[in-house]
């Protein structure tokens, strides 16, 4: 008796939903931001059939298959698979995946500024910065702070920065 109640619950109509707009909503194309597959994305044809004849997969469960241990039934399926047709956009995706990466990490101003001071008055000697409580008001440890002033070492543009107003202020 309960299921009866929870599918007659479950079948009310919502007044406050727009069906045409639902509707648009849900036959509306993807927004795709990559180039590659935007310029080949035929807009007639479902995004499983384009994606396939990319060479590309829509639903990747269904691409690996996950071994099974059960003995295998005398009955199997033929798999039928689609011939991409447009092989040179998983070459053109490769290629761009494998291009190296400008790195455009920085640092916080803050911290920099923290880190400047930390190194001006200790310079390596992290246990005396991890020591000093107005100082080390985050309460770092040693390693911790030596982690910190090594990614601020590594970045060029920060650190240089940071190396060229120290001399200018030993110069002067």
């Amino acid at each position: 008796m309960t299921k009866l109640r929870k599918q007659r619950k479950r079948k009310v109509y919502k007044y406050d939903v727009n069906r045409k707009r639902l509707r648009k909503k849900m036959n509306r194309l993807p927004n795709i931001q990559c180039d590659q597959l935007k310029t080949e994305w035929d807009k007639k044809k479902s995004t499983r059939t384009n994606l396939e004849q990319m060479g590309l997969v829509y639903d990747p469960n269904k691409s690996i298959k996950i071994p099974s241990n059960k003995p295998k039934s005398k009955k199997t399926e033929p798999e039928t698979s689609v011939i991409p047709e447009k092989t040179h956009v998983v070459r053109d995706l490769e290629s761009e995946a494998k291009a190296p990466r400008e790195r455009n990490f920085k640092l916080p101003k803050n911290q920099v500024d923290w880190l400047c001071k930390c190194l001006d008055k200790y310079d390596d000697d992290y246990e005396a910065m991890a020591k000093d409580r107005k100082l080390n008001i985050f309460q770092y440890t040693k390693n911790q702070l030596r982690s910190k002033i090594k990614v601020f070492k590594s970045i060029p543009e920060q650190y240089e920065e940071y190396i060229s107003k120290k001399q200018q202020n030993v110069v002067v």
